[in-house]
């Protein structure tokens, strides 16, 4: 959800719009990247890493760049498969389906070819950017984003584990993510007494209309149960009026309905149970105004939803009015473009446990105590992977609210892993009240830089944007796992200072957290106890609230607590990840993911392109207009040592001789010539790359390429700018 507000200088607060969508994600993976799942949901499949894979293609990655591929990916990192080229993963359990969640680039189609033990299978995997690249120009601080989807396939055969499954690219480039090895059980057999959807005149081809037939069983099942029987299902409006029903299908891989507005009512009696069929929609883009979700509204009280499979929808479960007691646990949500499940207010004794969230577009999973508050409601055991604008788990307000044992990992922009706020969007809200317990959660590569403050989010946040947290905030057996940035951040994100108190960290471990274990920028208090930190980044504490004036922010030792003592000692900047202990990598590219800015660009080549870590793609000036300039901003002085230019590798780039020179600034300002202006040979041959050493004590910030000419176009181009520290 997002909405954005002024805030201090260089600070405007967490972007957030009020939407909703809905996605499944991954369990277990066979690499490093879930070693620490002791938290999250028992899930069906075994998820092995593509990096993890042999391949013919390019690893890229890890990269935590707004707006690149990589970013998105889990565990940050991916292959990328031209045509002919393939990975091959090692099957880790028994297996006749898989899932893959991949990439391609905008406006493509293509196959992957299916290989088992080195023999082509007769199926294909189709993947598309259909549902891919979502512009949501109204969220401040969002780029395009929502690159991967996931495509399913059952193989037609049993695979053991060990065996050899590999996929190659065939006419368009593809980047592979994840692959999730299932065993799927044989369909289910029909219930006795049920009226099936095919009696009513449903038609199980998917050519045609059965929305009447899904209304006329409803109608005939009421206080039984409708049967939806293995098949493809269209249905082209939203069902309404539905009570007193159970819609059961023969499992999420047999029983197919294909509906980007499945139930869309504001009341309902309830006992209404949705279980074991798919709903599967055409949602490409991210309207807010429209109802494009598997449930809109209300399914009553006492309801339940059980082993769907719902994807390419806006939301999965968008809830208001009465849903009291609802049950919504083994179910996989994917590729939404806004939440997964939102409780927007009145969501009494709900409990959302063991689903598996995967691609989401804004909050994976939502608590909105919007026209009532949520109450003695939960989110547990459940795995939430990639959601790429917001928040893995969001409390919004409400009272007496439990988090645990969740396992979310690979947030990106405008999110953390669990956020617990008082940011309330609209009115009327109830802020957070009673005890709200947030237990045995464990965060993975969770936390992101807010493009809209200019610093960034903490894997675990607490938000008092609109009005002082007075609640009881229990934090306790928390794992933290490579944190980009801090651990544990308490802010006022509506830049106002309200405070952050009655708050409790009990038996947490962070290990490789980028900058800080405790980012604290409101007045409040905090008691720590048993939180043991190893590998961190910069220090132990940013305490700095904000406004300036507004008050402190107290650090209670409760004992126990290793690692972490030290304090960042300026508050005027912001600590950059591995700007403490351990020392920085001398081999790391210093310009990767940094602010990018020029003197002009070419339609879509920007500046950022440049930083991006990929050269295939490139900045372009102005044409016709030299000289032009590219300016990065390594965030603080550094001492570089060489600066690497490259072209993009393709042949059909000509060889070309651009004259340039190097110049620096420590405050953006004030420029200084490193090395005078020269023409440097970019040619394909030799990788259309150069290397430009500096002199010793070289010490910049910001970077600066001055280009003056170019023998093959009237512009100055740059695939990448890379900076180094070693000579």
């Amino acid at each position: 959800m997002h909405s954005s507000t002024a805030g201090r200088v260089g600070r405007v607060p967490l972007a957030c719009a009020a939407a909703v969508a809905l996605a499944a994600g991954m369990l277990a993976a066979t690499t490093a990247h879930a070693a620490v799942a002791a938290a999250g949901a028992s899930l069906p499949f075994t998820s092995v890493e593509a990096e993890s894979a042999t391949t013919t293609g390019t690893r890229i990655g890890p990269d935590y760049t707004q707006g690149s591929v990589a970013s998105e990916a889990s565990g940050r990192q991916a292959v990328r498969l031209s045509a002919g080229q393939r990975v091959e993963f090692t099957a880790p359990r028994a297996a006749n389906a898989v899932n893959v969640s991949y990439s391609v680039p905008d406006g493509q189609s293509g196959t992957l070819d299916v290989y088992v033990n080195g023999t082509r299978i007769s199926k294909t995997l189709a993947v598309t950017s259909k549902y891919s690249y979502v512009d949501t120009s109204w969220i401040a601080g969002a780029k395009q984003h929502h690159f991967f989807d996931n495509a399913r396939l059952l193989l037609g055969q049993n695979v053991q584990a060990g065996d050899k499954i590999a996929f190659q690219a065939t006419s368009t480039q593809v980047t592979v993510d994840v692959a999730d090895f299932e065993q799927v059980a044989a369909a289910a057999a029909r219930p006795a007494g049920s009226v099936s959807v095919t009696d009513k005149g449903a038609d199980p081809s998917g050519q045609g209309d059965s929305t009447q037939a899904f209304r006329d069983a409803i109608s005939a099942a009421q206080g039984g149960v409708v049967w939806i029987p293995p098949g493809d299902y269209r249905v082209t409006s939203s069902l309404s009026g539905v009570q007193n029903v159970t819609l059961q299908g023969a499992g999420g891989w047999y029983s197919v309905v294909h509906a980007s507005r499945f139930i869309d009512q504001g009341g309902s009696s309830g006992g209404v149970h949705l279980k074991n069929f798919a709903v599967i929609g055409e949602v490409t883009e991210r309207v807010d105004s429209n109802p494009d979700n598997f449930v809109n509204g209300s399914l009553g009280p006492g309801s339940s939803v059980s082993g769907m499979w719902i994807q390419h929808l806006k939301v999965g479960l968008w809830l208001t009015g009465n849903n009291d007691n609802l049950v919504v646990e083994n179910n996989r949500i994917l590729d939404t473009t806004a939440d997964g499940l939102n409780l927007n207010g009145n969501a009494n004794g709900v409990r959302v446990s063991n689903n598996f969230l995967r691609n989401q577009g804004d909050d994976s999973l939502a608590m909105w105590s919007l026209n009532g508050a949520d109450s003695n409601s939960s989110f547990e055991s459940n795995t939430i992977s990639q959601p790429n604008l917001a928040n893995g788990i969001a409390i919004y307000g409400g009272t007496d609210i439990s988090v645990k044992n969740n396992l979310v990992s690979d947030t990106n922009a405008l999110g953390s892993g669990i956020a617990v706020s008082n940011q309330k969007f609209l009115d009327p809200f109830s802020p957070l009240a009673g005890t709200i317990t947030v237990d045995g959660n464990t965060l993975v590569r969770t936390g992101a830089v807010n493009p809209n403050w200019g610093h960034p989010m903490g894997a675990l946040r607490v938000d008092s944007y609109d009005s002082a947290i007075n609640a009881s905030v229990n934090i306790t057996n928390t794992t933290i796992t490579d944190s980009p940035y801090s651990a544990f951040e308490f802010v006022s994100g509506g830049g106002r200072g309200y405070a952050t108190s009655n708050i409790n960290v009990t038996g947490a471990t962070v290990k490789n957290t980028g900058t800080v274990v405790v980012q604290a920028e409101t007045p409040g208090s905090a008691k720590f106890s048993n939180v043991q930190a190893t590998g961190v980044g910069a220090a132990g504490i940013y305490n700095c609230p904000y406004p300036s004036g507004s008050g402190t922010f107290t650090v209670a030792d409760g004992g126990g607590n290793s690692g972490w003592s030290s304090t960042w000692s300026n508050c005027s900047a912001w600590p950059q990840p591995g700007q403490g202990t351990p020392p920085p990598d001398q081999n790391a590219n210093l310009a990767k993911g940094r602010p990018a800015t020029a003197t002009g660009s070419q339609d879509v080549y920007t500046p950022g392109r440049a930083v991006e870590g990929d050269a295939n793609s490139y900045w372009e000036s102005s044409n016709n207009a030299f000289p032009q300039a590219l300016t990065v901003d390594l965030g603080s002085a550094q001492a570089v040592r060489r600066v690497v230019l490259k072209l993009p590798p393709a042949t059909a780039w000509a060889a070309r001789t651009q004259t340039l020179s190097v110049l620096g600034s420590t405050d953006g300002s004030g420029y200084s010539t490193v090395t005078g202006s020269q023409g440097y040979r970019f040619d394909p041959a030799s990788g259309n790359t150069v290397t430009i050493p500096l002199p010793a004590g070289t010490n910049l910030r910001y970077l600066r390429l001055n280009v003056t000419a170019n023998t093959g176009w009237p512009a100055a181009q740059l695939s990448e700018v890379e900076a180094y520290s070693s000579s």
